[in-house]
């Protein structure tokens, strides 16, 4: 997946905003968390970053599809191999997984003020 169409698919998602952040960065949030990263220091240390399930995040390390995400592993949080570590269609629900992940974890309020109750 290109940065373009990585940065098109994380800005479709429903109330997502993008700030340029850590040495020209793009940071994908919703709520004010982030879900994904792209560019800048993401491309310059492997590929794309976002956030995983417990068991996404096992499967691709195992896999060698990506790695524990510098900084935020913790969090359970890779970073691909490259940027086409992945097909497109799996990148896109990976993505979409990571939006949805975060949004789990915002506050009843939140998520209404967000329209996304």
């Amino acid at each position: 997946m290109t940065p373009r169409s990585f940065e098109t698919r994380c800005l479709r998602l429903p109330a997502v905003t993008k700030v340029v952040q850590w040495e020209g960065t793009s940071v994908f949030k919703v709520g004010g968390k982030m879900f994904a990263l792209g560019g800048g220091f993401a491309a310059r240390s492997g590929g794309y970053m976002f956030k995983v399930s417990n068991m996404a995040y096992a499967m691709l390390i195992e896999h060698g599809i990506a790695r524990p995400a510098p900084y935020l592993a913790r969090a359970k949080w890779v970073q691909l191999t490259g940027n086409d570590a992945l097909p497109d269609p799996e990148l896109a629900a990976y993505l979409e997984q990571a939006h949805a992940l975060i949004v789990a974890k915002l506050s009843k309020k939140a998520r209404k003020q967000l329209g996304l109750a």
